[in-house]
């Protein structure tokens, strides 16, 4: 039952990066300013979507180290040290996120229309919630996972 649960959370994770894909190639073509803006002038005439796309890098850094989080406990290497690597990686990754989107806010502060901020800067607050989360839960689980190793690693040495 547990490699049935983590092959489809595993499945989980992989939607989710399919799903965000699809929604930031597909969202700048029905924003209002791009409406009938053509595909150069969506993509390479907007800085601030440029500066989207390569900060999402550590969003899709941060799930492929939670699919392999989940192929490791799946293989019953839960308590390793690659699980505590990827662990520490995934924080990293939230933490970046959360520069990311504070430096989103002062771009969005400084050039955005007046109409755009209120929605621009909530969307910016939600985004820095959930990498909150996912970096309290990513410390607190490399935390008991390294204390596990490190119990582990003890008892293989006395035996």
């Amino acid at each position: 039952m547990k490699g049935a649960s983590t092959l489809f959370l595993q499945a989980l994770v992989v939607l989710v990066g399919i799903g965000v894909l699809a929604l930031m190639l597909w969202e700048p073509h029905v924003e209002g300013r791009n409406a009938h803006a053509t595909l150069f002038e969506i993509y390479f005439k907007d800085p601030f979507l440029a500066y989207v796309y390569a900060s999402s890098i550590a969003f899709f850094v941060a799930l492929y180290q939670a699919f392999k989080v989940l192929g490791l406990v799946r293989q019953n290497e839960t308590f390793s040290l690659a699980t505590v690597k990827a662990l520490r990686k995934i924080k990293y990754c939230a933490l970046a996120l959360i520069g990311f989107v504070a430096l989103a806010v002062v771009f969005i502060l400084m050039l955005g229309d007046n109409e755009d901020r209120p929605g621009g800067i909530f969307m910016c607050l939600l985004a820095t919630l959930g990498s909150v989360v996912i970096a309290t839960a990513a410390a607190m689980f490399e935390r008991i996972l390294q204390n596990a190793v490190d119990l582990k690693a003890e008892n293989d040495l006395t035996v």
